[in-house]
């Protein structure tokens, strides 16, 4: 199955405790911090409620 990398692009600081769990869960704590997971409905859809704080990058 093919993947996509997600690079975490702003703080949590000072955001609603659900936008923390995402990034928990996609697997993100620092900034510029880059992950690599498998491209699913479930992780876009992540990556779309938090557009602002993470990017996809190639």
């Amino acid at each position: 199955m093919a993947t996509i990398k997600i690079k975490q692009i702003g703080s949590p600081i000072r955001r609603p405790e659900s936008q923390r769990k995402i990034l928990i869960g996609l697997g993100l704590n620092k900034m510029h911090k880059v992950v690599e997971r498998q491209d699913t409905p479930e992780v876009r859809g992540a990556v779309d409620k938090i557009p602002h704080l993470v990017q996809i990058v190639d």
